[in-house]
């Protein structure tokens, strides 16, 4: 019993462990975030329409059947004499069966444009998921971020409260001034305030990662701030990998094809089309002589639409329209994606550099504010406000800093979603 208590203990502990970390979120996000698997019901749904194109190609087969009754009442001849009354039963069973041998390659382009929809909606599902991992990310770090910022105003706070504590004492001996009482006591009130709203921005953070991965997010999370994936070396290099792999791209360029299938879909319609029924009628009781009657049909049927009052000429020149707009559309995709690209990187680069000087900022700070804080103690010239000016520059250093951690981490993500490399497997420890 106590072995089994054990391993459930450790087992929960493992849980836990796992329940807190990035790739935990990012799991969730990938299994339930509801656009996510909308976007896969319509990855479904989409396959089924190439089922339904080839069905074109193949027989369609009808059962059809009826039953007749019908009596005469008051029947007289040519002479008024009168006659008995009749009554008729009929049965009527038919099977009918219709093959298309030609429709000007509609059928054919029909089923082009149904692989070529399929297509297109893996690429958009797969937009849709690095959406999703990248806005993941973006939250997880968020969250790491305003965590950071809670805890050093609250260290803030402390470290005021024990400031206008030491003041109080110290003015009673007259070694300071009300006047700089004053200062203490207004900065501790500023520093509760900004507490207050980190506190909020924390809860806005946590509820929108739980919003976005559909898990519970509990109070501490493991902070995994060596996450990387794998990156272009150079600008040059970036862009050729987003023209080959970003999903806007190949939806772009699928939809351009897709266009042009519909314009042969149009054409197809104007030309002459050919099939052919075969029908089989069995009838029982069709007459008063004729007890029973089998029939069979083979029928060809050919036609060739002239005019439909200039409809289907419009829906030619429509479908032309559509496909010059998908290629301009498709251009400027490709400059869209260009752009951003660049931007991406750019973002990334700097933001390195960004974190390297917050860090040495963060140093400095800690030394100025440490060695004003004790000339401030042992009673030299340093005021109260030196005080406070050094530890506002100290707390604004260490949130800098810690935004300046999370806007790298997250330019490494948004350069691999923009490049169209991001995904579950692309994303590991460092």
């Amino acid at each position: 019993m106590k072995i089994i208590l054990i391993i459930l203990v450790l087992f929960l502990k493992f849980n836990s462990v796992l329940a807190n970390d990035l790739f935990y979120f990012l799991e969730s996000a990938y299994k339930n975030n509801p656009k996510l698997k909308a976007e896969r019901e319509n990855l479904k749904s989409i396959k089924e329409n190439i089922n339904i194109s080839r069905g074109e190609f193949l027989p369609s087969i009808s059962l059809s059947g009826s039953v007749e009754s019908s009596q005469s009442t008051e029947r007289t001849n040519q002479a008024g004499t009168a006659l008995n009354d009749s009554s008729q039963d009929k049965e009527t069973k038919t099977i009918s069966i219709d093959q298309k041998l030609f429709q000007g390659f509609e059928g054919f382009n029909s089923l082009k444009k149904s692989e070529l929809e399929f297509k297109q909606a893996n690429f958009i599902l797969k937009n849709a998921e690095q959406e999703t991992i990248y806005r993941t990310i973006n939250s997880y770090f968020n969250l790491i971020y305003k965590t950071k910022s809670k805890k050093f105003n609250f260290a803030n706070v402390d470290l005021f409260e024990q400031q206008v504590e030491s003041d109080s004492i110290r003015m009673q001996k007259g070694e300071i001034t009300l006047t700089d009482l004053a200062q203490s006591e207004s900065s501790l009130a500023g520093a509760r305030a900004n507490f207050i709203a980190a506190e909020t921005e924390l809860l806005t953070s946590k509820t929108n990662l739980e919003r976005i991965a559909r898990t519970s997010i509990p109070d501490n999370i493991e902070e995994e701030l060596n996450v990387d994936t794998n990156l272009p070396n150079n600008l040059l290099e970036a862009l050729n990998i987003s023209e080959k792999n970003s999903p806007k791209i190949l939806i772009a360029k699928l939809d351009y094809e897709i266009s042009k299938k519909n314009l042969n879909i149009e054409k197809a319609k104007l030309s002459p089309s050919a099939s052919i029924n075969y029908s089989k009628t069995k009838t029982n009781d069709f007459s008063t002589t004729i007890n029973k009657n089998d029939q069979e049909a083979l029928k060809a049927t050919v036609s060739w639409p002239i005019i439909k009052g200039g409809k289907n000429y419009a829906s030619i020149k429509k479908s032309q329209f559509k496909k010059k707009q998908s290629n301009l559309i498709l251009q400027d995709v490709i400059n869209e994606v260009k752009t951003d690209t660049a931007n991406a990187w750019s973002v990334y680069q700097s933001a390195q550099s960004v974190l390297n000087s917050t860090l040495s900022q963060v140093k400095a700070a800690e030394i100025a504010n440490e060695g004003i804080t004790m000339e401030y103690d042992s009673g030299n010239t340093r005021t109260t406000l030196d005080v406070i000016q050094s530890r506002s520059l100290l707390l604004n250093a260490k949130i800098t800093n810690a935004k300046a951690e999370r806007d790298f981490i997250v330019s490494k993500f948004k350069l691999s979603m923009v490049i169209g490399r991001l995904s579950l497997n692309s994303i590991k420890r460092s």
